[in-house]
């Protein structure tokens, strides 16, 4: 066991636990047994960590041992972004401190493991100190919000792609169901003649404008506040040290341009990043849209497929799993219930992320790390829902033609066609003079000689 100290006092900790005092009791403080922080968060920040050490080992060139220390640090995110520490990162998603508790155990994750790297045993913070060298120049305050913002873009990339895939399938359905003829519905009741791939191709629309609106917000994710420390600022009355950080604040973004391939930009008024989260809650919103499409879509198929004898089924989803553990032989469209739930969850996200991005006072909003998570896992399961949704429904689902017929022929959404002929009040009357037996309406409307016949 090795013990650590910090101004609350003493932390037993294991020789080869790689964080350290603050993680230890913030893992104590939050234990709400609800989940740790997302991984693609901890991966942004240490990825931030790597572009501050190259930035310091570039700074600090003619400084051997600085140089060395920095290399190590480098060498240490290397590591930890391979996933060879995982289990290290043990703090809760949710916590008070705007973040601090997540970004501490970055800190100490990376020392340690650079102080591996070196042959010293944890907790040697005399040779490299989690404060002093890996948050050099840094603060929660400017990490924290340029991570989630990196993770946001890398995760959105995935997910428009995810939109592209799924744009295409359903443009595929589309062609290939042109010239199936169904009943459309309006408000659940019988309307007008559609075709099948007409209704696909109205879905594939909708997700082609998700796909472009986030495709859109990426510019606005890329303004980062990284380098304005606490509050956005980074004025210092030394000269010597506020060159210095200056050229930190611009060495810092062209490395992590490099390191993570995204086009980021420094702020132009980085105070404005700090405090204010609203970038957040309008990828959200969008976030939002996506869901209401897929929810959307999922339900129509749902009702397509509902049967196979008692509901629609003018389409057939792909059986993928027995439905019941009482009535043999009966599947349900579990695929597009999965992507409706995950729908609503991206939606009560999108509540939350409203409600903590406007509980922000002053200069910081203490509530980041429930926008974090929320943000974060509602791209990662509209993401993993479109890629199931695709391959496990659309892909896979077939038109049943025949049925699709027989409803529309049952209908009366033949009687519409008639109006400019015979006025709206007569057909109107004549169908329902007939209750709605499209046989008796048709037998009543007039021969092709006198106008125009079904």
């Amino acid at each position: 066991m090795r013990t650590e100290k910090d101004f609350l006092g003493l932390v037993s900790l294991a020789d080869d636990c790689l964080y350290g005092a603050q993680t230890a009791r913030a893992k104590e403080n939050f234990a709400l047994d609800y989940k740790r922080t997302n991984i693609h968060l901890v991966r942004a920040l240490i990825l931030v960590k790597k572009a501050a050490a190259l930035s310091f080992a570039e700074i600090e060139k003619d400084n051997a041992a600085a140089r060395n220390k920095y290399n190590a640090i480098d060498q240490a995110c290397d590591t930890l972004l391979a996933g060879d520490a995982d289990d290290m990162f043990v703090v809760d998603a949710l916590q008070g401190g705007a973040g601090t508790s997540t970004h501490m155990n970055v800190n100490e994750v990376i020392a340690n493991t650079a102080l591996g790297i070196l042959g010293a045993q944890a907790g040697r913070y005399d040779l490299i100190h989690p404060l002093d060298d890996v948050n050099r120049f840094q603060s929660t305050n400017d990490v924290y919000p340029t991570a989630l913002r990196i993770a946001s873009i890398l995760l959105l990339r995935e997910l428009s792609a995810e939109c592209a895939a799924l744009q295409e399938a359903l443009q595929k359905k589309e062609n290939q169901f042109e010239r199936i003829k169904k009943l459309g519905r309006t408000e659940l009741m019988d309307a007008v003649p559609i075709t099948l791939g007409s209704a696909f191709g109205a879905y594939a629309q909708a997700i082609a404008r998700d796909r472009w609106r986030l495709y859109k917000v990426e510019e606005r994710l890329r303004q980062v506040n990284i380098g304005g420390a606490a509050v956005g600022l980074i004025e210092n009355n030394d000269k010597t040290l506020h060159a210095l950080k200056h050229r930190y604040s611009f060495l810092i973004i062209e490395k992590l341009r490099e390191l993570s391939g995204i086009g980021l930009a420094a702020a132009e008024y980085p105070m404005d990043i700090t405090q204010n989260n609203d970038v957040f809650v309008e990828v959200s919103g969008l976030l939002k849209a996506l869901s209401v499409n897929l929810s959307k879509i999922a339900g129509d198929l749902r009702l397509m497929n509902s049967g196979p004898n008692g509901g629609l089924m003018e389409i057939k989803l792909a059986p993928m799993q027995a439905g019941s553990t009482i009535m043999p032989g009966k599947v349900n469209p579990v695929i597009p219930e999965m992507v409706m739930q995950c729908a609503i969850k991206a939606q009560a996200n999108d509540y939350s992320i409203t409600m903590a991005a406007s509980r922000g006072e002053f200069e910081l909003n203490a509530f980041l790390p429930l926008i974090a998570d929320s943000l974060l896992e509602s791209f990662t399961i509209l993401k993993n829902a479109c890629f199931i949704f695709r391959t496990k429904c659309i892909d896979t689902l077939e038109a049943n033609e025949e049925r699709c017929k027989a409803l529309l022929d049952a209908s009366c959404a033949f009687a519409a066609s008639y109006v400019p002929t015979l006025g709206y009040d007569a057909v109107s009357d004549i169908v329902h003079e007939h209750h709605g037996d499209s046989n008796a309406i048709k037998a009543s409307l007039p021969t092709e000689g006198e106008g125009r016949k079904p």
